[in-house]
């Protein structure tokens, strides 16, 4: 295959515009010399004449001509290259793969895509719903770029692996079926409930949260069944099965058939994270998309 060197190619495009090797010496700051050298070298890397002699002056072959047509794609190319690399570290250009737990895709994720997609289109986003575990081996094993999860399950601020952002904390609150004795009661506290049937997962993370909430009340909750999907438990609860804590995050979706009363004096609460490979957090897209998501979860 026949080797083309970029370099002297963009010097015979020069020769072509210029018409003498002294003006092109000059234009690109080289010697008269070095350009007959690079020309020369060039016609036996392509295995043709690029220059004929015309009086004291030197003219482009048809062959050169040739050469030239199929140079100039390339160098659109590379110009295309160039602007898309200049907005890559801009931060207006890149894929940025984002590992989230379940109620963080539709509250913070997905509307920071659809900013990102009017102000940096050129930012693609990957969403992958995860488990909190899951999300630090996926970041860990390179496979996602930025991790969403609760405090709580995240890696300590001491792991050299990883750099952690605080989000938001999200307040937790009670949902009742909408016809619950308390549904309507004023100045609601957690231990009013404390002989309630509960709803709750049978392990993770949400069921430590409940249970430590329940306990910090001064009580026990008794779980009467075991779900671990806010679809599953809001039905529950709308049926009367019994009542549950819910992320304030997961209840904006659910606005019907269940009562969500907030807790003002006990203030339970889980606190959202993200977290990059540390030293990743200053790659611009990843710096983009986690400004995105700041700024919903500031809002």
């Amino acid at each position: 295959m026949t080797e083309w060197d970029i370099k002297k190619l963009r010097i015979l495009r020069t020769l072509g515009e210029r018409g003498t090797v002294t003006a092109t010496a000059e234009a690109l700051h080289m010697t008269p010399s070095a350009v007959s050298q690079q020309l020369t070298n060039l016609a036996k890397q392509l295995g043709v004449p690029l220059l004929e002699a015309q009086g004291r002056r030197v003219r482009l072959t048809d062959a050169a001509h040739l050469v030239l047509r199929h140079a100039e794609a390339v160098f659109a190319q590379l110009e295309r290259a160039d602007a898309e690399l200049a907005g890559y570290l801009a931060g207006e250009a890149g894929e940025v793969r984002v590992g989230a737990f379940s109620t963080a895709v539709p509250a913070l994720v997905v509307p920071a895509v659809a900013a990102l997609r009017l102000t940096h289109p050129g930012v693609e986003v990957r969403v992958r719903e995860t488990e909190a575990a899951e999300s630090y081996e996926l970041l860990s094993a390179g496979a996602v770029d930025l991790a969403l999860s609760l405090a709580a399950h995240a890696p300590t601020a001491r792991d050299p692996r990883f750099t952690r952002i605080p989000l938001l904390a999200d307040p937790l609150d009670v949902a009742l079926p909408p016809d619950h004795p308390l549904a309507s009661a004023p100045d609601l506290r957690l231990s009013d409930l404390s002989s309630e049937p509960w709803i709750y997962g049978g392990s993770g993370p949400w069921s430590e949260i409940t249970r430590t909430a329940c306990e910090a009340a001064g009580f026990v909750p008794e779980q009467a069944h075991s779900a671990a999907g806010w679809t599953t438990i809001l039905a529950m609860v709308e049926a009367g099965m019994g009542v549950a804590l819910i992320p304030r995050m997961a209840a904006a979706a659910r606005v019907t058939g269940i009562t969500v009363r907030p807790l003002p004096h006990d203030r339970p609460t889980r606190h959202v994270v993200a977290a990059t490979r540390r030293g990743a957090e200053a790659a611009p897209a990843i710096s983009r998309v986690l400004a995105a998501i700041r700024e919903v979860a500031g809002s």
